[in-house]
């Protein structure tokens, strides 16, 4: 089932996650539902990631689908994040319209569970590190418009009033 995202303005996009408790066979079978409905949602929205708190959901769940990577992250924590600094123009569902030049580094170590709930380490680079930095950072409530500089987010401010006015 593809889901509503939620859009800027809605005050989960700003909360630090909880999270997932799996402790119980219905709570799994609950959260891989949820995983099923995101990668509907993600393709329908042509994104190249999701978190949950862009479908209303305040628990530490993001989803990842490029070329190169197609993977569940669920109580992700960044070990260490390296390398190069790279820009590239990033954009957000939960932000529609707005671009904007953030800069990030290169590679990402990351331990997660799978949607197999089997726990993982790995170190990713490129765009999958930077998509997974991007769905990281709604985890812990924070939005790519926070890295643009002070003339860009007042360049964007009208745009950001008017989502904020439909976000509810």
């Amino acid at each position: 089932m593809v889901l509503p995202i939620v859009l800027y303005g809605n005050p989960i996009l700003r909360k630090k996650s909880l999270n997932v408790d799996f402790d119980s066979h219905e709570k799994k079978n609950k959260i891989n539902q949820l995983i099923q409905d995101m990668f509907e949602t993600i393709q329908k929205a042509k994104g190249l990631g999701l978190a949950a708190p862009q479908i209303g959901k305040n628990i530490r769940l993001f989803i990842v689908e490029t070329p190169y990577l197609k993977e569940v992250f669920i109580n992700a924590k960044i070990l260490n994040i390296h390398g190069k600094e790279c820009k590239f123009n990033e954009g957000c569902l939960s932000i529609p319209g707005i671009m904007g030049d953030v800069t990030r580094k290169s590679n990402v170590r990351i331990e997660y569970y799978d949607q197999n709930w089997k726990k993982q380490k790995r170190t990713l680079t490129g765009i999958c590190a930077r998509v997974i930095l991007h769905e990281y950072d709604h985890i812990e409530g924070k939005l790519f418009i926070d890295y643009f500089s002070t003339h860009k987010k007042k360049m964007i401010e009208k745009k950001l009033m008017d989502l904020k006015k439909n976000s509810f």
